[in-house]
């Protein structure tokens, strides 16, 4: 996990801080639990949109449009996290 001398100083993150104390599976739960939330958002947006298209309530198609945007962009944030995150780490390590 260390990089290559820089100097004479090796640089890398340091997660002996946060690894014993159980914070990575906090964090793992918290995503767990905002993306079951943002596919159950995801889900309820889009029946209203097919209730609302099919009584003929335009308003309401509009704003359940809205809504399954957001709640799909909240489930991609979600998911790709900590992808993102490790993928970043991998790029910091090898630079």
């Amino acid at each position: 996990m260390h990089l290559p001398a820089v100097g004479g100083t090796s640089v890398a993150p340091d997660f002996s801080a946060v690894t014993g104390s159980g914070f990575d599976h906090m964090v793992g739960a918290l995503l767990t639990i905002t993306l079951i939330t943002a596919v159950a958002a995801l889900l309820v947006a889009a029946i209203t949109w097919a209730v609302a298209a099919s009584a003929g309530s335009w308003m309401t198609v509009a704003k359940a449009r809205i809504g399954l945007l957001v709640a799909a962009g909240g489930a991609v944030l979600a998911g790709g996290g900590l992808a993102w995150t490790n993928w970043l780490l991998d790029t910091g390590r090898g630079l």
